[in-house]
């Protein structure tokens, strides 16, 4: 009788980490909406600027065709997105600096993305799904509901990340995200 207690003690421990991980995985996220941007924003400021150290200054002018643009071109349009729907999405006025250019050399540009990132980070730190609902006034004043922005926002770290990787690829580098670590 004694061993089958001891017995029945001791699963019942083994299978309570079990349980409680099961009756955790039954509770629904709160926010999940701006918690997934928050996680797309941390990754993509990572990838993103790690590709942008990644280029030599030399190419920052590289170009596969002329209808394309260069690769600084592709860094100041991403730290201008980045300004652009994190503030619509957060509410919080961008800073007012000077709007960088393509040709700003590469340090400057580099700085500016890493800066852009961080604005985001910091401005979508207490954006909730409340209000995913609410209309917001975007680029070319179109518009869209605070998701509909969010989802822009990470739709574009996407394809800025994929024109990133394989401008680097074209000039004989590896993204970061296929480097190995």
């Amino acid at each position: 009788m004694k061993l089958n207690r001891v017995l029945l003690c001791g699963m019942v421990l083994v299978f309570m980490p079990f349980m409680a991980a099961a009756q955790q995985a039954n509770v629904p996220e709160t926010n999940p909406v701006s918690n997934a941007v928050r996680n797309s924003v941390e990754r993509a400021s990572k990838n993103m600027v790690a590709a942008a150290d990644e280029m030599p200054a030399d190419k920052y002018s590289f170009h596969p065709t002329a209808a394309q643009m260069s690769f600084g071109k592709l860094v100041s349009h991403m730290i201008g997105s980045n300004y652009g729907l994190c503030s619509k999405i957060s509410g919080i006025a961008a800073p007012t600096e000077e709007k960088p250019s393509e040709t700003d050399p590469k340090d400057k540009l580099v700085s500016s993305l890493r800066a852009s990132f961080d604005f985001c980070t910091q401005s979508l730190a207490k954006v909730d799904d409340s209000n995913l609902g609410e209309q917001l006034t975007v680029f070319g004043g179109r518009k869209v509901s605070r998701a509909a922005a969010m989802i822009a926002l990470t739709n574009d770290f996407a394809g800025h990340y994929s024109m990133a990787a394989n401008y680097l690829r074209l000039n004989g580098l590896l993204p970061p995200t296929a480097q190995q670590k």
